[in-house]
């Protein structure tokens, strides 16, 4: 069972993976943390702010990308968002569907595509930004 499974355990399969070459431990555990801590923000405010505004991290952080620089060609978006363009193409079209995100052809190049909030995209912002914003506090409240 994975929940049975101890870090040590895992270390110990991974040096012999390894052939005995040796693991560091410290910096492998600091990585872990990194990433367990992460998933467990994340995870936070998707339960206590995103969920009750129908929103996935992925899509409020697309949102948010857009709703700070303004419209913006859809790479750049998926940039600053750090998805690929083909998780961006599903994200926005949800978005689209929900009527919260424009999508709309570059004026002087039409291979490219334009991302904007729309009237609506702007009040769901501006109403969950603040809240999200709170539970970002209280999360690094408990930091040292």
């Amino acid at each position: 069972m994975p929940g049975q499974r101890s870090i040590t355990e895992a270390e110990k399969l991974a040096e012999a993976k390894l052939g005995g070459m040796p693991v560091r431990h410290e910096q492998m555990a600091v990585v872990a943390n990194i990433y367990r801590a992460a998933s467990a923000v994340r995870q936070h405010l998707e339960n206590s702010v995103l969920r009750e505004a129908d929103l996935t991290w992925t899509s409020f952080v697309v949102l948010w990308v857009i709703w700070v620089w303004g419209e913006s060609e859809t790479r750049h978006v998926a940039e600053e968002a750090g998805i690929s363009k083909g998780t961006l193409t599903g994200v926005s079209r949800t978005l689209e569907a929900r009527h919260l995100v424009r999508r709309a052809g570059h004026p002087s190049d039409g291979r490219l595509v334009l991302l904007s909030l729309t009237d609506e995209g702007e009040e769901l912002m501006r109403r969950v930004f603040p809240k999200f914003n709170e539970e970002e506090a209280f999360v690094a409240g408990q930091l040292s």
